[in-house]
């Protein structure tokens, strides 16, 4: 026996609190009843639905995208706007973007219909690293690169200390390399502002030890199984 949400989640439907967000909305039955959040299932014995068709799990796929600047990181936009969905030609798995990058961001995207190791990977209990490249206005001195390693205050709380160094200057602009370990919203854009400076352009380089490598923007690939192991590794799934 395994939880609703959790089975729902390894069968690609959502994540897992996306999972139970459906359930709680009464769009999951388990033998013709409406589920419950917390019920459990016997996948072998149990009849579950979701939107009156048949659950079953999937094969597990995992995708890196080098995501394009102006594209938003979702499944489906209200707006009918650009989704990074749109970059995944030819692949038939339900997949769904782990975490999220800012409409202006690109970079490493990870997708995957894998609920339970996404869940994972964007939970800061495991403290994923992530790290970012960004250009940001004027020149960045050596007390507030210590500042962004100790902590920022934002409106949400401080955050956790980042490793940070300047990997270089140009006129008017510093480019700094952060790496960081939780997934506060717009997270290193407020720990740029709230020690005075904006944030001009943005890209993440690594996620969980994944790079773009030879990927331009736009352009994807299959996970090998070395990279989903390591990923598995990296979040103890």
């Amino acid at each position: 026996m395994e939880r609703l949400q959790k089975y729902l989640a390894a069968c690609g439907i959502a994540s897992r609190r996306g999972a139970e967000a459906l359930i709680e909305a009464g769009r999951v039955t388990v033998n013709d009843t409406v589920a419950e959040l917390g019920c459990k299932v016997d996948p072998d014995t149990d009849t579950i639905l979701f939107d009156g068709n048949l659950v079953g799990k999937e094969e597990n796929v995992y995708i890196l995208l080098n995501k394009p600047e102006g594209l938003v990181t979702t499944v489906k936009d209200t707006h009918d706007r650009e989704t990074v969905m749109d970059c995944l030609d030819g692949v038939k798995a339900r997949v769904y973007p782990v975490g999220r990058l800012d409409m202006d961001v690109g970079g490493v995207l990870l997708l995957t219909n894998d609920g339970e190791l996404a869940n994972r990977l964007i939970h800061p209990r495991y403290k994923v690293a992530k790290v970012y490249l960004g250009w940001v206005w004027g020149h960045v001195d050596d007390e507030s690169i210590a500042q962004l390693r100790r902590g920022v205050w934002l409106e949400d709380g401080v955050t956790a200390p980042a490793k940070v160094r300047v990997v270089k200057r140009s006129s008017g602009q510093t480019c700094l390399r952060l790496e960081i370990y939780e997934g506060k919203k717009r997270e290193v854009k407020r720990m740029c502002i709230g020690v005075g400076h904006r944030v001009a352009s943005l890209s993440r380089i690594v996620f969980c030890g994944l790079q773009v490598g030879e990927l331009n923007p736009g352009e994807w690939r299959y996970l090998s199984d070395d990279e989903v192991a390591a990923l598995r590794k990296a979040t103890g799934a």
